[in-house]
């Protein structure tokens, strides 16, 4: 790209730009929010069943893992 070619485009992009920027000005002066990580979140609930399959997949993980380390030494 030449010089000429780069000076252009960015002056597209500062137009796009202000027209973006009028646009978000004169919408009436709402806020846009952007807080979604202020709301708190709802705790998650398992059921036992759920936690003991879980807890059962942990354990199993972990036996295979002891298993392999023996048979390395």
């Amino acid at each position: 790209m030449s010089r000429e070619e780069l000076i252009a485009a960015v002056d597209e992009e500062i137009s796009r730009l202000e027209k973006v920027r009028a646009l978000l000005q004169s919408s009436g002066g709402s806020r846009i929010s952007t807080s979604f990580g202020n709301r708190p979140r709802k705790k998650r609930v398992l059921s036992a069943d759920a936690r003991a399959r879980i807890a059962a997949a942990q354990k199993r993980r972990w036996a295979k893992q002891k298993a392999g380390q023996s048979a390395k030494k």
